[in-house]
């Protein structure tokens, strides 16, 4: 059974950002996606499964993480509302993932199966484009990310996270955004503490 009208509307209206698409177009990408809730802590993707899914959301927050061989985990990615969350690598290689995507909160997402966005690209070939532009800011992203973590001080790595993100600082906890930056959540209190005091 397809989803109804009123669910799939976020994500065509996020396709229109880039490329504007018929209403043909509009019901083939809905007989291709899937509407699910999740709940707070629910995982959509586990360290050693194949990412089957590009996760799209329309409400809520997710986060992707490693765990290293202590057991800490490292925050790598945030996407909140009108954003992309997937292991690309695991997803077009077809192998097990490396990596955790947990919900922050509850949340709605659309998901699009593998198959089925090939299938898409075919039929749609604007869609193609689209999640070319859409992939490849994501590696502008990730690039400007390793670039920070090795060049930046906490302080300026926090500053592009408010930059990146301007709606999490308030939504997630202080240990979530610590682990993105990789330092502890009391230097990140101070980190605060220093800005707001400038």
């Amino acid at each position: 059974m397809l989803p109804p009208l009123e669910k799939m509307e976020p994500i065509i209206h996020h396709f229109h950002k880039y490329l504007p698409l018929t209403e043909a177009e509009h019901e083939l990408i809905l007989s291709r996606i899937k509407h699910r809730q999740i709940k707070r802590r629910q995982m959509i993707l586990q360290e050693g499964l194949v990412c089957h899914h590009y996760t799209f959301i329309v409400k809520g927050c997710f986060k992707m993480y490693g765990v290293d061989d202590r057991g800490i985990e490292h925050n790598i990615q945030f996407a909140a509302e009108d954003d992309w969350i997937a292991d690309i690598g695991s997803f077009h290689s077809k192998k097990p993932s490396g990596f955790f995507i947990e919900a922050v909160e509850p949340s709605e997402i659309i998901q699009i199966e593998q198959q089925d966005l090939y299938f898409l690209y075919i039929n749609i070939p604007k869609l193609d484009r689209i999640f070319k532009v859409i992939v490849e800011n994501k590696y502008v992203e990730l690039q400007n990310r390793v670039l920070q973590n090795i060049s930046s001080t906490a302080q300026q790595r926090y500053v592009n996270f408010l930059e990146q993100y301007p709606t999490l600082a308030s939504r997630l906890p202080n240990v979530q955004i610590a682990s993105y930056l990789g330092i502890t959540p009391e230097f990140l209190s101070k980190i605060r503490k220093d800005l707001s005091g400038k």
